[in-house]
């Protein structure tokens, strides 16, 4: 018998397969049921290291289906949930906002209801064996809008969404909030900066260059290229959520970031430079670079401010963008050169 269960959700995703990699190591007697949807962004090829652990197990399943849930709880009795499915690309939130409100939103809201039914007698008085369950909403700095040349995000950043992607995730963040403070549930949440590393989507931004580049074609950039984003590796990432999970206060909100400001033009640059030096071809990968129309309401620059969570947590990232970036381009040749 493991000593819990933890229902994470979207653990097919980059983030949550990386997450549950991570916990799976560290954590020899918790059991991890991972729900995913399998849409675009989930991919059951990120966790086939750990598809045969015996303290994994996967299901097919979507965090808006009530009964599914229900029947998850009352079968694993979890003690913990770590939420990390959300439909995340904001070109895809710009085109089709509908499936974003009805998972990032409503799904958040049903995981948590359930939550709270299952592990509640009533508003602050959990169920007997309940008292340290605790329900973990990760979260995105897209929340806060856009910051000018200056400032960081902290976590008393107003928040100021500007995409149907962020409104999204900005209500769930609410609807987190709102259940700690009305009915007493033990709830966190995380907003973390951009992430990068192995297991991404080909979709995104770092992921897309390394691909165009091995490819021979253009390498898309918006606007002018002078975007900027505070970049964190994802195994920095999973470490935080660990800590936050584990010993984060309830009801608080942690940033996590990794100090790595970082424009877009410049990573298409560095990505160019370093694949010259590792796989070098006749012409340099930069010329492959061309910019292309901006997207609406394109936020310029995100840069968190994580010393809550150092000083209150002791977490540190370990990579800096040029340590991490070069771990990322290897992992990337393996899988697009197979």
């Amino acid at each position: 018998m493991k000593d819990k269960s933890i229902l994470i959700t979207g653990g097919a995703g980059f983030i949550g397969s990386n997450f549950i990699e991570h916990f799976l190591g560290k954590y020899q007697n918790t059991k991890i049921v991972n729900i995913d949807k399998l849409t675009y962004a989930g991919e059951l090829s990120n966790l086939k290291q750990i598809a045969n652990n015996e303290n994994y197990e996967f299901i097919k399943g979507d965090i808006c289906d009530v009964q599914l849930l229900e029947g998850l709880f009352k079968k694993y009795n979890f003690s913990g949930v770590i939420h990390f499915a959300a439909e995340s690309h904001v070109d895809n939130s710009i085109k089709n906002p509908d499936a974003f409100i009805n998972t990032n939103v409503y799904g958040t809201y049903n995981l948590l209801n359930i939550a709270k039914n299952h592990w509640m007698l009533e508003p602050f008085l959990f169920k007997e064996g309940c008292e340290n369950n605790r329900f973990h909403h990760i979260s995105t700095d897209e929340v806060y809008g856009t910051l000018g040349e200056e400032g960081l995000f902290t976590e008393k950043t107003p928040y100021a969404p500007n995409s149907p992607y962020s409104a999204s995730k900005a209500s769930s963040d609410f609807i987190v909030r709102s259940y700690y403070h009305t009915y007493g549930i033990n709830a966190i949440t995380t907003n973390c900066s951009n992430n990068y590393g192995p297991k991404q989507h080909d979709e995104k931004l770092i992921p897309t260059i390394i691909k165009k580049a091995l490819e021979g074609k253009n390498i898309p950039i918006y606007g002018n290229g002078r975007n900027i984003r505070d970049w964190i590796y994802v195994e920095d990432h999973c470490k935080g959520i660990d800590l936050a999970f584990c010993k984060g206060k309830a009801g608080e909100t942690y940033n996590i970031g990794g100090k790595n400001e970082r424009d877009n033009l410049y990573i298409a640059h560095k990505i160019c430079e370093i694949l010259d030096e590792i796989r070098p071809k006749k012409e340099k990968y930069s010329k492959q670079i061309k910019f292309v129309k901006d997207r609406p309401g394109h936020d310029f620059r995100y840069a968190i401010d994580a010393s809550k969570i150092e000083n209150d947590l002791g977490w540190k990232a370990i990579e800096n963008f040029e340590s991490g970036i070069l771990k990322t381009i290897k992992w990337y040749l393996t899988k697009y050169e197979k």
